[in-house]
């Protein structure tokens, strides 16, 4: 086993996220922000809508975006 501590959570979706859509992290991340206001499911929808990302890697992105911005 790997000295390295396994990535668990939301954030174990990000390196697909990445290679299947062809953008950081980061990009995602910052159209969430921009989207403050709305609710979880909310933005979700948007971004399965206006991106066509699977409803998983939506869902991840979101709650990882929404978690870090209540601490």
């Amino acid at each position: 086993m790997s000295n390295e501590e396994k990535i668990k959570g939301p954030a174990s979706y990000f390196p697909s996220i990445e290679k299947k859509y062809g953008k950081p992290i980061q990009h995602w991340l910052d159209l969430v922000q921009k989207s403050k206001g709305l609710k979880h499911m909310e933005i979700v929808n948007k971004l399965k809508a206006e991106h066509e990302m699977g409803h998983g890697h939506a869902n991840a992105i979101v709650a990882y975006a929404l978690a870090a911005d209540k601490k």
